[in-house]
Parts: C-alpha cells; structure tokens; sequence
C-alpha cells in the first residue's frame, strides 16, 4: 500500500512576467508526492473566484485529490508577485490576506491527519491566527511531522516557529534559512552550531539542510551526511526546493538508507530546476536519466 501524506499550507497563482504558474511550496510538495506515487492530499483554501476554479482544476489534472480545499466567498484566491530576473535567486512579493490565511478545521481534515504516514506543514500558511490554530489542531496527532520552515519575509515569527518546532519530528531548511535561525538562536552560522542546538533543545529526529546547487545534507543526532547535488542546466529555481522534499519524504517513508534518501531528493530538486515552473509532470524514470 502507498503511504499517506497530508500537506498544509499555501496555494496561490505565482504571477510571473511571462504569465501565471500555479504554485506553492504545499501543493508543490502534494503534487510531487502524488507524482512519485504517494497518495497525498492537501489542506488549503482558495477564493470563490474564477482563479480559485483554475486551481482545482489545474489540480484535477493531476488527479489529486481536492476535498479538503475549503472555498472562501469573503477572501480571494493567492496571488504572488514573481522577479524572475535572476533565475537561480527568485524574488517573491506575497499578496495578504487571501483565502488559505483563514483555514478552518474539520473532522474530516483531523481525520485524514490522524489516519496519516506523513504531515507536511512550513511557516507561511500560518501567517494568520485561523489557520495557525487549526494547524496547531491537527499537529497533536502523533504522525511523522515533518517541518519545511520555508521563511518568506515579512510572514514569519519566531515565537510561532519555536512552536513549530516544538511538534517537528524532521525539520528542513536552506542554508540562508540555517543564518536566520542562527542569528534569531544567537549562534554561530554554521550547520553543525544550529543543528546542535535544535537537537538539544527540541523533540526532532532529523534535520536536513539544502544548500541549493551545493547539493544537501542530513543531520541526525551528531552524524552529518553529505550529498554534493547535481550540476544542472537551471530554467528556473521555482519549486525546486519542494521537489527534493518530496524526494525525501517518498525515500524516508521507504525506510532507504539516508544517503540513498538525499540522492534521489538532489536528482528530483535538480530536475525539476530544468524545468519552468513549480510543478512540472515527470515520470520517476526521466528523474533518474539525472546525472
């Protein structure tokens, strides 16, 4: 039987110069699972609107599953502002409040939580005090929680993040992510200085660090494992990051030594940076061809 994963959080138009590309890192990471074979859903909102019924749509063309996106009469559907000037460094301007900021729970999203191999939840969707409550909700449900810090700014705070953190049974940063909590914790910048600390002080299993085209690491109770990534031609850097979580999480839950784990989630994340967009179709094969 294929694992479960639910993912919650954020899904939105990214309105680039060139026009709009379904995204967010959630449906990404719910997209990228579904693809590689997992039966994985997602928590969101989207708007009464005419882009809220082209994302369900665009999402039925994955065959993913859209029951438990909630439709807002009174909010909008996300839209984020794209500078793709610079392809490996995307600038992102996220447009507030919109539907996935009021995110109210149900018995059947709890459900899906607690029935779960896997929950996927990061920052930016609990911006607002409804949806960070029924995130709170769903966390106390003793599945693997996996933590995708995904810091954009202004719309994170770390009271809210040590929080988080308090639930993360795997967390995942970026190296620039690794400085802030760094500079937040008042440590010194480096991975072994802040993994330490976050393993000392709280409940995680893991930490998996991603360095962009310097590859990736796993920090796991002192042990460090490396993976150096792989050189690829990048279209865009849009749901890279995403990409290798998915890859991660299908490798995790297959019980894969860590550095088998972080070298598909490295061919994942550098494919689909050869792609344009977020969300490209692929199958696990064309993955592979990766070298």
């Amino acid at each position: 039987m294929e694992n479960k994963v639910v993912v919650f959080g954020e899904m939105l138009w990214d309105c680039l110069p060139s026009g709009p590309v379904a995204g967010g890192a959630p449906m990404n990471v719910a997209l990228n699972l579904h693809q590689l074979g997992l039966n994985s859903i997602l928590i969101s909102a989207v708007g009464k609107d005419e882009d809220g019924e082209k994302l369900l749509e665009f999402l039925k063309g994955f065959q993913l599953p859209t029951n438990l996106i909630q439709q807002k009469e009174e909010h909008e559907t996300s839209k984020v502002l794209v500078d793709d000037s610079d392809p490996e460094n995307m600038k992102y301007t996220i447009v507030s409040p919109v539907a996935w900021d009021f995110i109210t729970w149900n018995p059947t999203m709890d459900e899906a939580v607690s029935s779960a191999d896997a929950f996927v939840f990061g920052t930016l969707g609990v911006r607002n005090t409804e949806s960070l409550n029924t995130l709170i909700k769903l966390l106390h449900h003793q599945t693997l929680r996996i933590f995708d810090a995904n810091l954009r700014p202004p719309f994170y705070d770390f009271e809210i993040i040590e929080t988080l953190l308090g639930f993360a049974d795997i967390l995942k940063i970026n190296e620039d992510e690794l400085e802030i909590f760094a500079d937040y914790f008042d440590l010194e910048p480096s991975v072994n200085a802040v993994c330490e600390y976050l393993d000392q002080h709280f409940p995680m299993d893991l930490i998996c660090v991603t360095k962009g085209s310097k590859g990736a690491l796993v920090y796991e109770k002192g042990h460090i494992i490396e993976h150096p990534g792989y050189k690829v031609k990048v279209e865009d850097s849009i749901g890279a990051g995403d990409a290798f979580l998915s890859g991660f999480i299908k490798m995790y839950l297959e019980d894969n030594p860590p550095e088998k784990t972080l070298d598909f989630a490295s061919k994942l994340g550098a494919f689909v940076a050869t792609k344009k967009g977020g969300t490209p179709k692929y199958t696990q094969a064309e993955v592979e061809q990766i070298q």
